[in-house]
């Protein structure tokens, strides 16, 4: 497994469960300083079409408390390049669920040509914000 020195990977955190942990304690395993990029509550509005239920500054928060993040910043847009720049990262980590899909088979290109290596964590099976919202509205509902 390569190591790299600086690890970048991006997330809304919204509703924080162990999908999200098992990313975080994955990508530092694989480099010496992780940097995470916590979508503001305005980038999730614009590409998410809705509001957070935490805000950014409650999430970032929650995020730079856990002990395999080194640095939290603001992810302001999905431009993956810039991120990665920005952090000095030779490695963007993201989940394998991404793979192979035209979106980041694009990122992957670009962010390849500039040095940067793309890393596909294993995905957890079972768990996701969607699911999490499914299950939170039905019980309301209940």
């Amino acid at each position: 497994m390569k190591k790299y020195k600086i690890g970048y990977t991006s997330g809304v955190f919204d509703m924080f469960h162990i999908g999200h942990l098992n990313v975080l304690k994955n990508a530092k395993e694989r480099c010496e300083y992780l940097v995470v990029g916590v979508s503001t509550d305005e980038l999730v509005k614009e590409y998410k079409n809705k509001v957070p239920v935490i805000p950014y500054e409650e999430r970032s928060e929650i995020v730079a408390a856990i002990r395999y993040v080194d640095k939290v910043v603001p992810q302001v847009d999905m431009n993956k390049l810039n991120s990665a720049a920005e952090a000095n990262a030779d490695a963007i980590f993201v989940g394998d669920d991404w793979k192979g899909t035209e979106k980041w088979n694009t990122y992957e290109k670009e962010l390849n040509a500039h040095g940067i290596d793309v890393v596909y964590l294993p995905h957890t099976d079972g768990i996701s914000s969607t699911m999490l919202t499914s299950v939170k509205e039905e019980k309301i509902e209940e």
